[in-house]
């Protein structure tokens, strides 16, 4: 019987995890779900249904049975089929069986890269803006997160000059995440050796998140792991999420060296034993043959992005060309509020979601994040209500 004295209770909830800042995405999702006639384009998941061939690749594995694990590394046929992708489309060559890992998305992915490098208190250059997870899995891995702003001024691509001045004796890695969310930047060639530079010069892993590879515009995407001599000292991370329509199927996968992949593996099999077989069997389906829905979806994407920057630029709300992704980061400073009052006023006086651009660093601050993967009606219907807000407050 418990006792009628007052138990005291240390807390149980580890200091890490305390001092961990809650997603600032996550805010807005939750007050718009209270809300009736919300227009949301804050949320970077395609609207598009996973392709029909895609989803009955998944559906037949489970009717033929196929729930048992599959190889901790992902089925050999996957592995393969990566390799054969991500050669085709950047001339680099993965060996399946050493260099090939399947993961529960791109968030595994980047856990387990991390974990795989990090010893306690090693630093890592975290280029911000970026989604909100990155600074928070360096520290979930035991590594301090040192962010390096990307700036409107180079349309938030980094600089080598950037990445040199945050360097330290501690530092061990630098996390890139180009196609960018939350912004759409695509990192120039000549950005991308100015980040290899930094990396050689200090002997650096570089880990290249890749997801938005597919979805780019007018410009060509460059794996950074066939930049020259990067291969060696390059993690890159991509996955089925954003370009088949494939979220909650959670399929990534990593490309690595064997010396690096063997300590990701090890990692992998003790935390995930494998990722979800249907879903591998899904984006098997999808490597071989879902390029024809991938650029439909391309397509619709292109046209959506050039809608949605004008009609910013049209009100005021300067905006620079997104190259890649589904995302829009317009400046609100004719406005003189902060992102956040923005997005909280909009919010409730127009019934239209975005996200504060500080929620995804410091250099953020002063923009807004606007997801375009949504339909062109509701995207229509966001720049009317947009533009009432405008009138009363730009």
């Amino acid at each position: 019987m418990q006792s009628m004295e007052t138990v005291k209770m240390r807390s149980f909830i580890s200091q890490s995890v305390q001092k961990m800042r809650p997603s600032g995405i996550r805010k807005y999702f939750d007050i718009a779900a209270t809300m009736q006639d919300v227009v949301t384009l804050g949320i970077g998941e395609p609207n598009f249904t996973t392709p029909q061939h895609i989803l009955q690749a998944g559906v037949d594995s489970l009717l033929s049975g196929h729930t048992a694990y599959t190889s901790n590394s992902g089925t050999i046929e996957l592995r393969r089929a990566i390799s054969t992708y991500v050669e085709r489309l950047y001339g680099v060559s993965y060996n399946p069986d050493s260099e090939v890992l399947v993961t529960v998305g791109v968030s595994e992915g980047l856990w387990v890269a991390l974990k795989a490098v990090l010893d306690p208190g090693d630093e890592v250059l975290v280029v911000q803006p970026c989604f909100v997870a990155n600074a928070a899995a360096v520290e979930m891995a035991g590594g301090v997160p040192v962010p390096v702003n990307a700036y409107a001024d180079t349309d938030f691509q980094v600089t080598g000059a950037a990445l040199e001045a945050a360097v330290t004796s501690r530092t061990k890695a630098i996390l890139i995440s180009y196609p960018n969310n939350p912004t759409g930047a695509v990192l120039s060639r000549e950005y991308l050796l100015e980040v290899a530079a930094v990396a050689e010069r200090h002997d650096l892993v570089v880990l290249s998140d890749e997801i938005y590879e597919r979805l780019v515009y007018g410009v060509d995407h460059v794996n950074f792991a066939s930049l020259p001599g990067m291969f060696d000292r390059t993690i890159v991370m991509s996955g089925m999420s954003k370009s088949y329509a494939m979220t909650g199927w959670r399929i990534g996968y990593i490309t690595a060296p064997a010396p690096l992949m063997e300590a990701m593996r090890k990692l992998h099999q003790y935390l995930i034993m494998s990722a979800p077989t249907m879903g591998q069997a899904a984006a098997l389906e999808a490597l071989e043959h879902g390029e024809q829905s991938v650029q439909f979806m391309h397509e619709q994407y292109d046209g959506r992005r050039r809608l949605i920057v004008d009609g910013f630029n049209s009100l005021g709300m300067r905006c620079f060309e997104p190259r890649g992704a589904f995302y829009a980061f317009p400046s609100i400073a004719v406005t003189g509020m902060s992102d956040e009052e923005f997005c909280d006023r909009l919010l409730m006086e127009e019934r239209v979601a975005l996200v504060p651009g500080s929620a995804f660093g410091d250099s953020g601050a002063g923009f807004v994040r606007a997801s375009y993967a949504t339909s062109t009606e509701n995207i229509m219907l966001a720049l009317e209500r947009l533009a009432r807000f405008m009138q009363r407050h730009g």
